[in-house]
């Protein structure tokens, strides 16, 4: 199992509850299917950083969809910090 930084998102835009296409980190750039996959079958594990800590991140299920998306564990910090995090260039 590797540990991924993710740095970067893809924003999916015009849906409600506002999933992530697409996330990224140094060297590498995936979808969201494919890291919610990795996660959920233990291949590979993610994280990034909200107030100067490391946080991983984790799947849930939307409420009100039920389509399963990513989250960070809970921080104490009441932003979304994947939503915090600047766009990837690439995809």
């Amino acid at each position: 199992m590797s540990d991924y930084q993710v740095k970067c998102i893809r924003r999916d835009g015009k849906d409600q509850d506002r999933r992530i296409d697409r996330l990224g980190g140094d060297g590498w750039n995936d979808t969201i299917d494919r890291v919610i996959s990795f996660i959920q079958n233990g291949v590979h594990r993610f994280w990034t950083t909200a107030g100067g800590k490391s946080v991983w991140v984790v799947v849930k299920r939307h409420p009100t969809s039920g389509r399963l998306y990513l989250a960070t564990e809970n921080d104490q910090y009441p932003d979304n910090n994947l939503l915090s995090l600047p766009e990837c260039v690439t995809s």
